[in-house]
């Protein structure tokens, strides 16, 4: 079955929404020697993929999920509302509430251009909704499912941090690639998971923590110089 083109622009980091400025805690994971090499990098991946990874695409496979009723007169009353205080309560760290948000409201831009939709109108209506909200709602506008929210995103989970590792590191991207190969079938299983709660009580997503990602956001934002927001 083919990918519908609208799913495929979700997924490529040339989206113009503002991706290529976070690093998913690579910087800061870097700055503290953390990660130095591409072997580091993997493990880096492997525990974000598992933790935050899972969080965000069972929250967006949910997000796409209620788009899809919404459009069909089926959501729930305050859905919209209920997902980004879920988001909230998964996400422990202010700085990386604030990135998602900003994330979010990158994204809701480029997408509310390209392909006009009442969930993204729906989500319009917060200050700054989460990314993982707004990409399964973008995902449902284009004609996707949730498991194909859930994909993108557990994708973008790992993908995201490892370009950030070639520019911040000079590791050898092609290294760095192969490294990204080996973790596919991962992705896929956690992609599965995350979408095994779409149609489920929001209250029941994944909630796995992340300590470290979650400190090194906090450091990252007195980090100066920095050449990502995240």
């Amino acid at each position: 079955m083919l990918l519908p083109a609208p799913l495929l622009l979700l997924a490529d980091s040339r989206l113009p929404a503002g991706g290529h400025a976070h690093s998913g805690g690579l910087e800061p994971a870097a700055a503290a020697g953390a990660v130095t090499d591409v072997p580091t990098l993997a493990g880096f991946l492997r525990g974000r993929l598992a933790t935050t990874g899972l969080v965000t695409a069972a929250l967006a496979a949910a997000a796409c999920a209620h788009a899809a009723r919404a459009a069909a007169g089926h959501g729930r009353d305050g859905g919209w509302a209920v997902l980004d205080a879920e988001a909230d309560a998964r996400t422990p760290s202010p700085a990386q509430r604030r990135a998602s948000r900003s994330q979010g409201r990158s994204l809701l831009r480029a997408v509310r251009t390209a392909s006009p939709h009442p969930a993204l109108d729906a989500l319009a209506a917060f200050p700054a909704p989460h990314h993982p909200l707004v990409l399964g709602a973008a995902v449902a506008a284009a004609g996707g499912t949730p498991a194909h929210a859930a994909s993108i995103s557990a994708y973008g989970a790992v993908t995201g941090p490892a370009s950030a590792a070639v520019r911040l590191l000079a590791l050898d991207p092609l290294a760095v690639h192969r490294a990204l190969a080996e973790l596919a079938p991962r992705v896929d299983a956690v992609a599965a998971e995350a979408a095994d709660f779409a149609d489920g009580d929001p209250a029941a997503l994944p909630a796995a923590s992340a300590p470290a990602l979650d400190v090194f956001a906090e450091l990252h934002l007195r980090a100066d110089p920095r050449l990502f927001e995240s």
